[in-house]
């Protein structure tokens, strides 16, 4: 199983308990995705950053949903 976070460097500079929000899913449970695929967006400090695939797989589960806030280190998505 793949955990699919946001990157670590997205939050380098972000102050410690700062939220980001999902924004949009482009791609649903069950869909197969490729290694880069744009898998959806978020938010975080008032800016907008694309979520990608980081290997070619399936998506298990969305762990978050659009308008659910989540904090640093969360799995967004699951990928076999």
């Amino acid at each position: 199983m793949n955990a699919v976070t946001l990157p670590a460097e997205l939050w380098a500079d972000v102050d410690e308990g700062t939220e980001a929000l999902v924004e949009e899913w482009r791609v649903k449970e069950h869909d197969t995705v490729t290694a880069g695929q744009v898998l959806g967006s978020v938010v975080l400090v008032k800016s907008s950053h694309e979520i990608t695939a980081p290997v070619a797989g399936t998506v298990q589960r969305i762990c978050v949903q659009v308008e659910e806030t989540f904090a640093r280190g969360t799995t967004l998505i699951e990928l076999s």
